[in-house]
Protein backbone atom coordinates (compact mmCIF):
# COMPACT_ATOMS: atom_id res chain seq x y z
CA UNK A 1 0.00 0.00 0.00
CA UNK A 2 1.17 3.21 -0.53
CA UNK A 3 1.41 6.01 2.30
CA UNK A 4 3.61 4.81 4.32
CA UNK A 5 1.39 2.43 6.26
CA UNK A 6 2.87 -1.51 4.95
CA UNK A 7 5.91 -2.35 3.48
CA UNK A 8 6.23 -6.05 3.16
CA UNK A 9 3.60 -6.73 5.75
CA UNK A 10 4.81 -4.66 8.26
CA UNK A 11 3.47 -1.95 9.52
CA UNK A 12 5.00 1.37 9.39
CA UNK A 13 4.00 5.09 10.24
CA UNK A 14 2.24 7.36 7.09
CA UNK A 15 4.45 9.41 5.28
CA UNK A 16 4.92 13.29 6.19
CA UNK A 17 1.96 14.09 3.22
CA UNK A 18 -0.10 12.30 4.64
CA UNK A 19 0.14 13.73 8.11
CA UNK A 20 0.05 17.06 6.66
CA UNK A 21 -3.13 16.33 5.14
CA UNK A 22 -4.35 14.65 8.49
CA UNK A 23 -3.45 17.33 10.29
CA UNK A 24 -4.96 20.16 8.21
CA UNK A 25 -8.07 18.64 7.98
CA UNK A 26 -8.52 18.43 11.59
CA UNK A 27 -7.40 21.92 11.83
CA UNK A 28 -10.04 22.57 9.23
CA UNK A 29 -12.61 21.00 11.11
CA UNK A 30 -11.58 23.11 14.40
CA UNK A 31 -11.27 26.33 12.79
CA UNK A 32 -14.76 26.56 11.17
CA UNK A 33 -16.87 26.93 14.22
CA UNK A 34 -14.36 29.05 16.08
CA UNK A 35 -13.97 31.82 12.75
CA UNK A 36 -18.10 31.29 13.07
CA UNK A 37 -17.85 32.70 16.62
CA UNK A 38 -15.74 35.35 15.65
CA UNK A 39 -17.66 36.69 13.10
CA UNK A 40 -20.76 36.32 14.69
CA UNK A 41 -18.95 38.42 17.51
CA UNK A 42 -18.16 40.97 14.81
CA UNK A 43 -21.71 41.46 13.10
CA UNK A 44 -23.00 45.21 13.64
CA UNK A 45 -26.65 43.39 13.79
CA UNK A 46 -29.44 45.22 11.37
CA UNK A 47 -27.09 47.96 9.83
CA UNK A 48 -24.62 45.77 8.02
CA UNK A 49 -20.81 45.40 8.20
CA UNK A 50 -18.33 44.44 11.06
CA UNK A 51 -16.80 46.30 13.82
CA UNK A 52 -15.13 45.22 17.31
CA UNK A 53 -17.39 47.66 19.46
CA UNK A 54 -18.85 44.88 21.50
CA UNK A 55 -15.73 43.30 21.76
CA UNK A 56 -14.53 47.36 23.16
CA UNK A 57 -17.26 47.42 25.12
CA UNK A 58 -17.02 44.31 27.19
CA UNK A 59 -13.13 44.93 28.27
CA UNK A 60 -14.47 48.94 29.28
CA UNK A 61 -16.55 47.41 31.13
CA UNK A 62 -13.83 45.50 33.35
CA UNK A 63 -16.53 42.38 33.52
CA UNK A 64 -18.89 44.38 35.89
CA UNK A 65 -22.89 44.25 35.85
CA UNK A 66 -24.03 41.23 34.31
CA UNK A 67 -20.95 39.50 33.28
CA UNK A 68 -19.27 39.74 36.53
CA UNK A 69 -20.86 36.69 37.68
CA UNK A 70 -18.73 35.11 35.08
CA UNK A 71 -15.67 35.53 36.16
CA UNK A 72 -16.93 33.90 39.46
CA UNK A 73 -18.01 31.01 37.74
CA UNK A 74 -14.71 30.65 36.13
CA UNK A 75 -12.66 30.68 39.27
CA UNK A 76 -15.46 27.72 39.96
CA UNK A 77 -14.29 25.93 37.28
CA UNK A 78 -10.68 25.80 37.76
CA UNK A 79 -11.03 24.99 41.24
CA UNK A 80 -12.95 21.81 40.09
CA UNK A 81 -11.00 21.25 37.53
CA UNK A 82 -7.86 21.41 39.81
CA UNK A 83 -9.76 19.07 42.79
CA UNK A 84 -10.84 16.35 39.97
CA UNK A 85 -7.61 15.97 39.25
CA UNK A 86 -6.55 15.36 42.11
CA UNK A 87 -9.08 12.91 43.62
CA UNK A 88 -9.15 11.07 40.22
CA UNK A 89 -5.37 10.79 40.06
CA UNK A 90 -4.68 10.10 43.91
CA UNK A 91 -7.47 7.40 44.01
CA UNK A 92 -6.80 6.08 40.33
CA UNK A 93 -3.08 5.94 40.34
CA UNK A 94 -2.42 3.99 43.22
CA UNK A 95 -5.40 1.70 42.78
CA UNK A 96 -4.30 0.65 39.45
CA UNK A 97 -1.12 0.18 40.02
CA UNK A 98 -1.89 -2.13 43.16
CA UNK A 99 -3.91 -4.20 40.92
CA UNK A 100 -1.75 -4.23 38.16
CA UNK A 101 0.96 -5.57 40.65
CA UNK A 102 -0.64 -7.58 43.18
CA UNK A 103 -4.59 -8.49 42.17
CA UNK A 104 -3.76 -8.96 38.10
CA UNK A 105 -7.01 -10.89 38.19
CA UNK A 106 -8.92 -8.10 39.25
CA UNK A 107 -8.05 -6.03 36.42
CA UNK A 108 -11.23 -6.64 34.18
CA UNK A 109 -13.20 -6.09 37.58
CA UNK A 110 -11.39 -2.49 37.79
CA UNK A 111 -12.01 -1.54 34.30
CA UNK A 112 -15.35 -2.63 33.89
CA UNK A 113 -15.96 0.16 37.25
CA UNK A 114 -14.12 2.32 36.10
CA UNK A 115 -16.05 2.31 32.35
CA UNK A 116 -19.11 1.89 33.54
CA UNK A 117 -19.68 5.63 34.13
CA UNK A 118 -19.43 6.96 30.54
CA UNK A 119 -22.62 4.31 29.57
CA UNK A 120 -24.55 6.41 32.36
CA UNK A 121 -26.41 9.40 31.22
CA UNK A 122 -25.92 13.07 32.81
CA UNK A 123 -28.98 13.31 34.06
CA UNK A 124 -29.23 9.73 35.28
CA UNK A 125 -26.30 10.25 37.64
CA UNK A 126 -27.66 12.87 38.99
CA UNK A 127 -30.68 11.14 39.58
CA UNK A 128 -28.42 9.10 41.63
CA UNK A 129 -26.53 11.52 42.96
CA UNK A 130 -29.37 14.14 44.37
CA UNK A 131 -30.08 11.60 47.70
CA UNK A 132 -26.07 11.61 48.21
CA UNK A 133 -25.80 15.56 47.85
CA UNK A 134 -28.49 16.56 50.37
CA UNK A 135 -26.66 14.32 52.79
CA UNK A 136 -23.39 16.14 52.12
CA UNK A 137 -25.03 19.37 52.17
CA UNK A 138 -26.07 18.96 55.45
CA UNK A 139 -22.88 18.15 56.25
CA UNK A 140 -20.39 19.80 54.98
CA UNK A 141 -22.41 22.77 52.95
CA UNK A 142 -23.51 23.02 49.50
CA UNK A 143 -20.53 24.68 47.85
CA UNK A 144 -19.69 24.19 44.46
CA UNK A 145 -16.66 22.81 45.63
CA UNK A 146 -19.03 19.18 46.06
CA UNK A 147 -19.35 19.06 42.47
CA UNK A 148 -15.24 17.39 42.21
CA UNK A 149 -16.97 14.15 43.78
CA UNK A 150 -19.48 13.93 40.80
CA UNK A 151 -17.02 15.24 38.24
CA UNK A 152 -14.77 12.50 39.39
CA UNK A 153 -16.92 9.90 38.54
CA UNK A 154 -17.58 11.37 35.46
CA UNK A 155 -14.32 11.24 34.09
CA UNK A 156 -12.97 8.18 35.34
CA UNK A 157 -13.71 6.27 32.44
CA UNK A 158 -11.25 8.56 29.95
CA UNK A 159 -8.43 9.10 32.49
CA UNK A 160 -8.38 5.66 33.49
CA UNK A 161 -7.76 4.30 29.69
CA UNK A 162 -5.49 6.86 28.95
CA UNK A 163 -3.30 5.95 32.52
CA UNK A 164 -3.88 2.14 31.53
CA UNK A 165 -2.68 2.74 27.70
CA UNK A 166 0.40 4.06 29.21
CA UNK A 167 1.07 1.10 32.26
CA UNK A 168 0.50 -1.38 29.47
CA UNK A 169 4.14 -0.11 27.87
CA UNK A 170 5.83 -0.12 31.27
CA UNK A 171 7.02 -3.67 32.87
CA UNK A 172 5.86 -2.39 36.24
CA UNK A 173 6.89 -5.72 38.24
CA UNK A 174 10.28 -5.83 37.05
CA UNK A 175 11.01 -1.70 38.22
CA UNK A 176 9.17 -2.34 41.41
CA UNK A 177 10.85 -5.78 42.52
CA UNK A 178 14.53 -4.09 41.72
CA UNK A 179 13.21 -1.19 43.27
CA UNK A 180 12.51 -2.89 46.69
CA UNK A 181 15.56 -5.30 46.18
CA UNK A 182 17.57 -2.34 46.47
CA UNK A 183 16.17 -1.43 49.72
CA UNK A 184 13.49 1.19 48.11
CA UNK A 185 10.12 1.77 50.63
CA UNK A 186 6.87 1.70 48.67
CA UNK A 187 6.40 5.16 48.92
CA UNK A 188 9.79 6.05 47.14
CA UNK A 189 8.62 3.02 44.50
CA UNK A 190 5.21 4.56 43.38
CA UNK A 191 6.39 7.96 43.94
CA UNK A 192 10.26 7.96 42.43
CA UNK A 193 10.10 5.07 40.02
CA UNK A 194 6.57 4.31 38.99
CA UNK A 195 5.16 7.88 38.95
CA UNK A 196 7.96 9.15 36.73
CA UNK A 197 7.21 6.58 34.13
CA UNK A 198 3.87 7.11 34.05
CA UNK A 199 3.91 10.82 33.17
CA UNK A 200 2.71 10.69 29.89
CA UNK A 201 -0.84 8.64 30.87
CA UNK A 202 -1.18 10.80 33.56
CA UNK A 203 -0.77 14.47 31.66
CA UNK A 204 -3.34 12.75 29.36
CA UNK A 205 -5.63 11.90 32.20
CA UNK A 206 -5.55 15.50 33.77
CA UNK A 207 -6.10 17.19 29.96
CA UNK A 208 -9.17 15.28 29.73
CA UNK A 209 -10.28 15.82 33.35
CA UNK A 210 -9.55 19.67 32.93
CA UNK A 211 -11.47 19.86 29.17
CA UNK A 212 -14.40 17.70 30.66
CA UNK A 213 -14.72 20.06 33.76
CA UNK A 214 -14.56 23.21 31.86
CA UNK A 215 -17.31 22.21 29.06
CA UNK A 216 -19.54 20.43 31.47
CA UNK A 217 -23.19 21.83 31.86
CA UNK A 218 -25.67 19.22 32.61
CA UNK A 219 -24.74 18.27 36.10
CA UNK A 220 -23.86 21.70 37.52
CA UNK A 221 -27.86 23.25 36.05
CA UNK A 222 -29.57 19.97 37.93
CA UNK A 223 -27.78 20.33 40.95
CA UNK A 224 -28.05 24.12 41.31
CA UNK A 225 -24.47 25.07 41.21
CA UNK A 226 -22.87 28.02 39.64
CA UNK A 227 -19.94 26.75 37.42
CA UNK A 228 -18.70 28.04 33.80
CA UNK A 229 -20.96 26.39 31.15
CA UNK A 230 -24.37 27.48 33.28
CA UNK A 231 -22.96 31.48 33.74
CA UNK A 232 -22.68 31.90 30.14
CA UNK A 233 -26.25 30.52 29.41
CA UNK A 234 -27.54 33.15 31.52
CA UNK A 235 -25.17 35.67 30.27
CA UNK A 236 -26.85 34.57 26.32
CA UNK A 237 -30.30 35.26 27.43
CA UNK A 238 -28.99 38.65 28.09
CA UNK A 239 -26.84 39.09 25.29
CA UNK A 240 -26.30 36.34 23.00
CA UNK A 241 -22.98 38.37 20.94
CA UNK A 242 -21.54 38.86 24.39
CA UNK A 243 -22.05 35.47 25.58
CA UNK A 244 -20.05 34.26 22.67
CA UNK A 245 -17.72 36.30 23.13
CA UNK A 246 -17.22 35.06 26.96
CA UNK A 247 -16.81 31.53 25.23
CA UNK A 248 -14.16 32.47 22.95
CA UNK A 249 -12.43 33.98 25.68
CA UNK A 250 -12.65 31.13 27.91
CA UNK A 251 -11.82 28.75 25.06
CA UNK A 252 -8.29 30.20 24.96
CA UNK A 253 -7.86 30.33 28.33
CA UNK A 254 -9.39 26.34 28.53
CA UNK A 255 -6.27 26.30 25.55
CA UNK A 256 -3.42 28.32 27.66
CA UNK A 257 -4.52 25.80 30.79
CA UNK A 258 -3.78 22.99 29.07
CA UNK A 259 -0.33 24.00 27.58
CA UNK A 260 0.95 25.03 31.13
CA UNK A 261 -0.20 21.59 32.53
CA UNK A 262 1.97 20.21 29.97
CA UNK A 263 4.74 22.28 30.36
CA UNK A 264 4.96 21.53 33.52
CA UNK A 265 4.16 18.14 32.82
CA UNK A 266 7.25 17.79 30.41
CA UNK A 267 10.16 16.38 30.75
CA UNK A 268 13.36 17.80 31.79
CA UNK A 269 15.63 16.90 28.65
CA UNK A 270 18.41 19.58 29.04
CA UNK A 271 18.88 17.78 32.43
CA UNK A 272 18.90 14.34 30.90
CA UNK A 273 21.34 15.31 28.22
CA UNK A 274 23.70 17.13 30.71
CA UNK A 275 24.12 13.72 33.12
CA UNK A 276 25.86 11.78 30.97
CA UNK A 277 28.66 14.36 29.41
CA UNK A 278 29.43 14.71 33.12
CA UNK A 279 29.66 11.27 33.60
CA UNK A 280 31.95 10.69 30.83
CA UNK A 281 33.38 13.80 31.81
CA UNK A 282 34.46 12.14 35.73
CA UNK A 283 35.44 9.21 33.87
CA UNK A 284 37.93 10.19 31.96
CA UNK A 285 39.49 11.89 34.74
CA UNK A 286 39.67 9.32 36.61
CA UNK A 287 40.82 6.97 33.90
CA UNK A 288 43.53 10.13 33.67
CA UNK A 289 44.43 9.96 37.27
CA UNK A 290 44.33 6.38 37.24
CA UNK A 291 47.96 5.11 35.78
CA UNK A 292 49.61 8.26 37.36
Amino acid sequence: MSGGFTTGGVAHAPSRTVRTVILGLVGLIFAVPIVAMIEFTLRAGLVGGYNVDRWVALFQSGFTGVYRPVLIALGNSVALAIGTVVIVLLLLVPTMLLVHIRFPRLRRTLEFICILPITIPAIVLVVGLAPVYAIVARLLGSGVWTLAFAYGITVLPFAYRAIQSNLDGVDVKTLTEAARTLGAGWGSVLLRILVPNLRRGILAGAFIAVAVVLGEFTIASLLNRVNLQTALVVVSKVDPYTAVILSLLALAFAFVLLLVIGRLGAPRTRLSRTRPSLTGSSRTRTNVKGPA
